[in-house]
């Protein structure tokens, strides 16, 4: 049973009034994780393994695999991987030899059992990262952690959600403490420390980006910037939570950077599997941004067809192109070099911002694409290389989804390896004979639809 609540700021929030322990047991109803059915669109692959507590990605975790290999505490007393030395200012410039720059905010206490929106996600990415050697201890200063970020303002969050929305959130956060968890929407879950967590998350992307605008003023090659965060929140829309998202973290850094560093042109490149309806519902009227996404075709939540471009002063500036079912590697570098090549370079940006989401992997259980960790060093690579053309080589990632802890991580850890120009290790992690043959003349039909309703 659940109740609506109501009032001028919380009349977006659909609560449950179970208990900690009756919702998890109940977690296969409530989250379903993203297959619940939404206007008619439900994920294709099983999503049992999420909500099982039999997961394999779960007992990785359980038995160390990817266990972090120091833990510190940060405000709200959660731990956050503390892989090395030292503190940062948040507004700190990056040393000129610095090819990557990342921090890590992994909102501990925003967890619920069972859910793949958890808290081993970002722990699974930075052990793996030291593991692989890519952490400062390993690389000097050529990989620099942010520590010493702050927490996104409630201004800053309003330049993309409504007050009403923030305020809200905030309130319910009593009920939460009472409750232990709380559904915010059909699966997005809220635990006590959300609010906080959610502003900690957006602040570091903040953080992170103020850190790039400033070396691209010392150098035309700054690093290129990591956050590693969550909850995501390229689902969030301007009036609420949605898709286990709170606040649109690459959003509201993308209104940052136009309000503060007079960097006007943002372009955004969205390849999470499933379609960033919050930030394209954020900017669909801008055209100062350009929103460009990559997803399943018919994943949820059921938005991104080509057909949506923009509305009014904004026509032109959102571009969708949802992939086939099957689409891998060779989709992905033709969509890259066809569509997202030609329409930055004809937007002429001065930073580009990407929704970085790993749930396109083969092995991920929600969705199915055939990506490969190759595939995120192809992108992550061809990505530095038109920031350095096109913007002086401003460019952030934020993380989104991704939800098969080893493939999530190694895919991460091998878009460092591109950041730093050097090989992919996908050899030692990808294994060709789980993939099959991708469509690619469904493929090239909807390159060739996208390139006629935007004359690329």
């Amino acid at each position: 049973m659940s109740l609506e609540l109501v009032g001028s700021n919380l009349s977006f929030f659909t609560l449950s009034t179970q208990t900690v322990e009756e919702q998890t047991h109940s977690v296969s109803r409530i989250s379903a994780c993203k297959r619940i059915n939404m206007s008619g669109y439900a994920f294709p692959r099983m999503c049992h393994l999420l909500v099982n507590q039999e997961n394999p990605c779960r007992r990785a975790l359980d038995k160390n695999i990817f266990k972090p290999e120091k833990t510190c505490f940060g405000n709200l007393g959660r731990p956050i991987s503390c892989l090395s030395g030292g503190e940062r200012d948040a507004d700190a410039v990056p040393q000129s030899d610095a090819r990557v720059i990342y921090c890590v905010a992994p909102a501990m206490s925003h967890d619920m059992e069972a859910h793949p929106e958890s808290n081993f996600r970002v722990p699974a990415i930075t052990s793996a990262l030291e593991k692989l050697e890519l952490t400062p201890k390993h690389r000097g200063s050529a990989i620099i952690e942010l520590l010493n970020y702050k927490s996104a303002t409630v201004d800053d969050i309003a330049t993309v959600h409504s007050k009403s929305y923030v305020s809200g959130l905030e309130k319910v956060m009593d009920l939460a403490s009472r409750d232990g968890l709380i559904f915010l929407e059909g699966d997005t879950y809220a635990t006590s420390t959300t609010f906080q967590e959610s502003l900690i998350a957006a602040g570091a992307g903040i953080s992170l980006v103020d850190s790039v605008v400033a070396a691209s003023k010392l150098s035309n090659k700054p690093p290129i910037g990591f956050a590693l965060v969550r909850p995501p929140g390229h689902h969030a829309i301007p009036k609420g939570p949605m898709g286990f998202c709170v606040f649109g973290n690459l959003a509201v850094a993308a209104r940052h950077v136009q309000r503060v560093h007079g960097l006007k042109k943002v372009f955004i490149i969205d390849f999470d599997v499933h379609h960033g309806n919050g930030t394209s519902d954020a900017f669909y009227d801008d055209p100062d941004v350009f929103f460009l996404s990559t997803h399943q075709d018919g994943s949820y939540p059921g938005t991104g067809k080509i057909g949506e471009i923009g509305h009014g002063r904004g026509e032109g500036t959102t571009l969708n192109l949802p992939l086939p079912g099957g689409s891998g590697d060779t989709a992905m570098r033709r969509v890259f070099e066809e569509i997202i090549v030609p329409s930055a370079q004809r937007f002429k940006p001065d930073i580009i911002l990407v929704s970085a989401g790993y749930d396109a992997h083969v092995l991920d259980p929600l969705a199915s694409l055939q990506f490969t960790t190759s595939t995120y060093h192809m992108l992550a690579s061809n990505i530095k290389q038109l920031a350095t053309e096109l913007c002086k080589g401003r460019c952030v990632f934020f993380l989104e989804g991704g939800y098969n802890l080893q493939s999530l991580s190694y895919s991460v850890a091998d878009s460092f390896q591109a950041f730093l120009g050097e090989p992919s290790l996908g050899i030692k992690f990808d294994d060709p004979a789980i993939l099959y043959e991708e469509p690619l003349e469904k493929v090239r039909q909807a390159i060739q639809r996208v390139k006629h309703i935007h004359s690329l």
